[in-house]
């Protein structure tokens, strides 16, 4: 449909899959597409948790909306941005492995290739398992570091963390 607009505006078609500048842009928008519907469920029920009074309360003393956010809206927020942010990075290295693996092809490998793609791509279609299960201990001990690093932040920040 895209390339049809923009066929009818009298431009030459974009082959957005097949071309290295496109990539990347195609795949961040599908992964913000994807995962927005998501974080809106999460943080608007967060939101809905926080007490109306405080907000009543902030229009008296004659905090305008900018002050509420900043003052109500955004400490009710922080512990479930902390507890969104330890549950994320530990799979920080991955990369949304089948949605690249669905959009990616030979003519965009040098762009599109991460470790999961080029693990299968490569270790599994050679049959060399002890590549396979290098870069997964890494991205585990790595994971797990950010991970501890994280949720020592976190409990610093006043937080209960995950564990």
């Amino acid at each position: 449909m895209v390339n049809k607009a923009i066929g009818l505006m009298g431009f030459k078609p974009i082959f957005f899959l097949t071309e290295e500048s496109w990539f990347r842009w195609i795949l961040i928008a599908s992964d913000i597409w994807k995962e927005a519907g998501w974080g809106a469920i999460i943080f608007l029920a967060a939101l809905i948790g926080i007490n109306d009074e405080l907000y009543q309360a902030a229009t008296v003393d004659g905090a305008n909306r900018w002050r509420q956010i900043w003052h109500i809206s955004v400490p009710g927020l922080r512990a479930t941005i902390i507890v969104i942010l330890l549950l994320r990075i530990g799979n920080i290295l991955d990369a949304g492995f089948e949605q690249v693996l669905v959009m990616y092809n030979p003519t965009v490998y040098d762009v599109s290739d991460i470790i999961d793609t080029y693990v299968f791509r490569v270790g599994l279609g050679t049959m060399q398992f002890s590549l396979t299960a290098a870069a997964g201990l890494f991205k585990s001990i790595i994971g797990c570091i950010l991970l501890v690093l994280a949720n020592t932040l976190a409990r610093r920040m006043g937080e209960e963390g995950v564990y």
